[in-house]
C-alpha cells in the first residue's frame, strides 16, 4: 500500500498546515489565498492516490480547456468568466503538485522538469491566446484601435523574460550556495501587496472583465505597465544579488 493510500485527507491537510513555505516577498493573492486553497487541493488529491504528475497534468488540462475558450469562444461576460474560474483552477493546482510530491514521495527531478515545463507554456500562452481572440473578432476593431493587439505581444515578452529571469537566479543561488534562496528573504507582507500585480492570480482573474473590451484593455494595459516597473526592479535586485555571489567567490 502506498503512501497516498494510508493518508487521510484530516491528516494529509495538517501535515501540509505545519509544513507551509515562507512567504517573503511572495505576492498577496498567492500568498494568503492560493496557497490556502492548494493546501485542500493537495490534501484531497493525495487521499485518492493521485501523484504530484497526475496533479500537474490536471492543472494543465484546467488551463489548457481556458486557454481554448479564450482563443476560440465568443469575447463575452460568460466567456470571461468560465476563463479566469478555469484560470485560476488550473493556478491551484499548480501550487499543490509540490504539495502532492512531499505528502506522497511521488516528487522528483522529472517531475519538477514538468512543472516548470507546463508554466513555461501556460504563461505566454495566456497572453497568445488574448491575442487571437482579439485579431479573431473583427467588430472589436470598431471599438478599440489596432494598437491594443500590441499589448498581448510585449506582456509575452515581459511574462516570459520574468519567469526566465526568476528560474535562472534560483538555480544560479542554488549551484553556488547548495541550498534554495529566496532573494527577497527579508521581505515583509508590505511587499507582498505591493508585488500583487505581478500575481499569476491577478492575470487569471482579470478576465471577469473580458466582456467589456474597453474596460478589458485599460485594466490589461495598466497590469502590463505594472509588470515592466515591478520586474526591472525585481531584475535589477536578483542580478545584485549574484553580482554579490561573485563578490564573494573572489575574496574567498
Amino acid at each position: 500500500m502506498t503512501v497516498a493510500h494510508r493518508l487521510t485527507f484530516t491528516d494529509a491537510y495538517e501535515q501540509l498546515r505545519r509544513a507551509q513555505k515562507p512567504g517573503a516577498g511572495v505576492p498577496a493573492y498567492t500568498r494568503w489565498v492560493n496557497r490556502s486553497l492548494a493546501r485542500y487541493a493537495a490534501a484531497f488529491l493525495a487521499s485518492r492516490g493521485v501523484s504530484a504528475d497526475g496533479t500537474t497534468a490536471l492543472s494543465a488540462t484546467f488551463s489548457a480547456v481556458g486557454l481554448l475558450l479564450l482563443a476560440l469562444g465568443p469575447i463575452s461576460w460568460w466567456t470571461g468568466l468560465a476563463v479566469a474560474v478555469l484560470f485560476a483552477i488550473g493556478y491551484v493546482l499548480d501550487s499543490a503538485d509540490g504539495q502532492v510530491a512531499r505528502l506522497t514521495g511521488t516528487g522528483s527531478p522529472a517531475g519538477e522538469w514538468l512543472d516548470h515545463v507546463v508554466d513555461a507554456i501556460r504563461t505566454p500562452a495566456i497572453h497568445l491566446c488574448a491575442l487571437v481572440s482579439w485579431y479573431r473578432h473583427e467588430p472589436l476593431r470598431d471599438d478599440v484601435s489596432t494598437w491594443m493587439l500590441a499589448l498581448p505581444v510585449v506582456f509575452t515578452l515581459v511574462a516570459v523574460g520574468h519567469f526566465m529571469s526568476q528560474i535562472l537566479a534560483e538555480q544560479l543561488l542554488l549551484r553556488v550556495r547548495g541550498v534554495r534562496t529566496n532573494v527577497a528573504s527579508d521581505a515583509g507582507p508590505v511587499r507582498s501587496f505591493v508585488n500583487l500585480p505581478m500575481d499569476a492570480g491577478v492575470t487569471c482573474w482579470i478576465f471577469v472583465l473580458w466582456g467589456a473590451p474597453l474596460v478589458f484593455v485599460a485594466a490589461y494595459a495598466l497590469l502590463l505597465i505594472a509588470h515592466i516597473g515591478i520586474g526591472a526592479v525585481s531584475m535589477r535586485r536578483k542580478r545584485r544579488a549574484l553580482h554579490a555571489l561573485k563578490n564573494q567567490e573572489t575574496t574567498a
